[in-house]
């Protein structure tokens, strides 16, 4: 079909109407030039364009990083006005804020007023591409994927982690604070050596531990996997000398124990649950965890067997029936003076060999802090 500006009624020809299209306008949505736009179909490059919204660009990080702001007069300030993206929205949302005063004390300079409008659109994040790519784009954050990482993990068919207390520790407490907000496109070698660094400079966290927590970066950024293919969407090349990670010395591991001396005087000045608990997990060498979970059903073979089947959570006093590997499920065979001086201590007790007054088992954090650092320090 041709088109033609004249409405001559000629054969295989269309007249076209007139069409009067809406006043051109600034971006913040108020009338700029009342200049109407060219009467009849507008050409550009050749394509004619009608009264019908304009097909949607994709939206870039590179036409808007740059904005300054835009300084005016209000009331009897300054302010400087400035666009942000608000998520779940295709429209800009228009933010201000005082700058300085108009005249009197406070008042600044032009290149001043610029330099502080700039220094507060920046502080907005506005020309942030963090907040872009997670407001604009709908990227996926480390804090968001940590969240489906862990329920994941722990309800998997395949090898489901059957505590993930110390995860949730190391997230909550070393690696979100960090980098919880970013989004997992921008995390890399780079980006999170300065997690590495302050995991470092701690004096509480090990080399062996730091190394830990950086897998657990890695394994939430790699769990995001494409719904058709199944393989990482943010494939990534670690590289441990970039990250500047610590080197795990076995020899330098911390391995706290006691010596037969201490094991003794603990024993010697303690009594009844206390002291019991002191003799079990010196014969047996079982985890904390574990000792506080017995019950006298699990004492069998009069006393001489010890069935590990269960453990205390680590921060709520609640039995648990997983334990910590599959080896963790184990017969642990006693001395005989330790089985008499066993059965001696049960006696008729039912239920837990240690309970609180409420019949709940004990936290190891609350045993440590009541009965053993006290004592230790007395040693």
């Amino acid at each position: 079909m041709r088109f033609f500006m004249d409405g001559a009624n000629k054969p295989n020809q269309v007249a076209i109407p007139k069409v009067e299209l809406p006043l051109d306008r600034h971006a913040n949505g108020t009338a700029g030039t009342d200049t109407p736009l060219p009467d009849g179909p507008f050409l550009r490059d050749n394509v004619a364009c009608d009264t019908r919204k304009r097909a949607r660009t994709r939206k870039s990080m590179s036409r808007r990083s740059s904005q300054n702001g835009y300084i005016e007069k209000s009331g009897n300030w300054y302010v400087v006005r400035w666009r942000m993206d608000v998520e779940g929205q295709d429209e800009w949302r228009y933010l201000r804020e005082k700058i300085c005063p108009l005249s009197g004390p406070g008042k600044l300079s032009a290149s001043e007023r610029e330099r502080k409008a700039k220094v507060i659109v920046e502080r907005s994040g506005a020309n942030s591409e963090q907040h872009f790519n997670r407001v604009v784009l709908g990227e996926t954050t480390f804090r968001e994927q940590a969240r489906v990482y862990l329920q994941w993990a722990v309800t998997r068919d395949r090898e489901p982690i059957k505590d993930a207390a110390s995860i949730k520790a190391a997230l909550h407490k070393w690696i979100l604070p960090a980098i919880g907000d970013m989004p997992l496109g921008s995390l890399n070698n780079i980006t999170v050596k300065p997690v590495v660094d302050k995991m470092k400079k701690s004096k509480s966290l090990s080399a062996r531990t730091v190394n830990k927590y950086v897998e657990y970066i890695k394994q939430v950024v790699a769990s995001l996997k494409d719904g058709e293919t199944g393989e990482p969407i943010q494939k990534r090349t670690w590289d441990s000398s970039v990250m500047d990670l610590p080197m795990v010395n076995q020899k330098e591991q911390r391995r706290p124990s006691l010596k037969a001396k201490a094991v003794t005087q603990l024993v010697e000045e303690s009594e009844g649950e206390e002291q019991a608990l002191y003799v079990l997990l010196a014969a047996t060498g079982m985890r904390i965890s574990e000792a506080l979970a017995l019950e006298t059903k699990h004492v069998t073979d009069a006393g001489r067997t010890i069935e590990v089947r269960q453990q205390v959570e680590r921060d709520t006093p609640r039995i648990i029936t997983c334990l910590k590997t599959n080896a963790a499920y184990r017969d642990v065979d006693l001395h005989p003076d330790v089985a008499e001086f066993l059965q001696r201590y049960i006696g008729d007790k039912p239920g837990l060999l240690f309970a609180t007054r409420n019949g709940t088992p004990h936290l190891h954090n609350n045993i440590e802090d009541r009965w053993l650092t006290e004592r230790l320090r007395a040693i």
